[in-house]
């Protein structure tokens, strides 16, 4: 029987409190030995635990796909999913578990776009996206459009963690008109990832511009970091918006 949450102090009755409002996580790194997340399949546990701890009790997990790096399918994602799900379920952990992917707009997505392949979704068309953090992707908007000429809504992953389009926020303003939602990570509220994205963050709240709310959750040091004293008052301010969609999901 696996011990889960060991490696990280007790949720607070307010963190669970805020974080169960949401009850679905739809970002995290959780299918074992594919990507940058949970390494094995003891981490992931841990890590379910963790956030089944924090109030959790739906997770859409969201593997990389990103052909430089992480050269991951459909069919691989979805086998591995099964062993998650079954290895959680004999730990006796209650923790319903799906998969989607984060997309990388890259020429590889394209490809599977221009072939009609079908995408991992979050829910219904809805698909998680990502592009480059160091600068400007020209083809980003004619593969989304592509997207949703083939029924698929993107979810722009992270859009406060983009800090070249500090200086181009009107970009934010285009995503939107053309149909993307945007995603949130929790941990953006907290400084986790620097002053510029919680900023970024802080500005896009203001604008009432996200939709969902994810973890992005690859190792322990994130589970640890969803802890902050601050996250849960936040995490409350925004959910008063009325916008978000996790309990939908």
């Amino acid at each position: 029987m696996f011990k889960f949450f060991s490696r990280s102090k007790p949720a607070t009755e307010g963190d669970k409190e805020a974080i169960g409002l949401l009850k679905t996580d739809m970002h995290s790194h959780l299918i074992p030995g594919i990507d940058d997340g949970a390494p094995d399949i003891e981490t992931a546990l841990q890590l379910i635990g963790g956030l089944h701890a924090l109030g959790y009790r739906k997770i859409i997990t969201t593997p990389h796909i990103m052909w430089d790096m992480y050269k991951n399918t459909r069919e691989t994602i979805l086998e591995r999913l099964e062993w998650v799900r079954t290895t959680v379920k004999e730990a006796g952990l209650d923790m319903e578990i799906h998969a989607a992917a984060e997309y990388f707009l890259d020429d590889y997505v394209a490809g599977l776009v221009a072939n009609n392949e079908p995408l991992l979704t979050v829910k219904d068309k809805m698909v998680l996206v990502e592009f480059s953090m160091a600068y400007p992707s020209h083809s980003l908007k004619d593969i989304l459009f592509d997207m949703q000429m083939q029924g698929y809504q993107p979810i722009i992953a992270h859009p406060e963690r983009y800090i070249y389009l500090e200086q181009n926020k009107a970009f934010y303003g285009e995503l939107k008109d053309l149909g993307c939602l945007f995603q949130l990570n929790l941990l953006s509220l907290t400084g986790y990832y620097g002053k510029s994205v919680t900023e970024l963050a802080q500005y896009l709240v203001k604008q009432n511009a996200y939709d969902l709310v994810g973890t992005d959750l690859h190792h322990f040091r994130h589970l640890e970091a969803l802890h902050s004293p601050a996250l849960s008052v936040q995490l409350r301010k925004l959910l008063d918006s009325g916008k978000i969609r996790n309990a939908e999901l």
